[in-house]
């Protein structure tokens, strides 16, 4: 079951680089950087919620500890891509790293993550699989 949650997490990671790509090269010139970050967030846990839909059956938990935990394995991971790849290939600063996850800064990542952390749950309740 983990290793199949790793895989998917990986497919998420491609389609998340991906979809931050696109956001960046459409959005952040018509909307400026910080409208087109907030709106991605609400885009992006569609593609998260999309990908949960068609995999966590294929994972298969059997409960929902084990949903947990693969929520909580997407979440560590996600966390260490987004961070280490903004600070090591971006050269983002703390700060600009901590403005996404800042609500009173208008940071939405937050909330993206807690989508991530809940989707296998949330998929599997819906799915009637638990």
């Amino acid at each position: 079951m983990i290793l199949r949650a790793l895989l998917i997490w990986i497919g998420i990671a491609f389609a998340e680089t991906l979809h931050g790509i696109l956001r960046v090269k459409l959005l952040n010139r018509r909307l400026g950087d910080r409208r087109a970050r907030q709106m991605a967030v609400f885009t992006g846990t569609a593609i998260i919620l999309i990908i949960g839909w068609f995999t966590v059956p294929w994972i298969a938990p059997s409960n929902q500890s084990e949903c947990i935990l693969v929520g909580s394995v997407w979440l560590t991971l996600m966390l260490s891509f987004d961070v280490g790849f903004g600070r090591l290939y971006f050269h983002f600063s703390w700060q600009r790293i901590a403005s996404d996850f800042d609500i009173s800064k208008g940071g939405l990542l937050g909330f993206g993550m807690l989508v991530l952390f809940f989707t296998p749950l949330f998929i599997a309740r819906v799915r009637g699989l638990l």
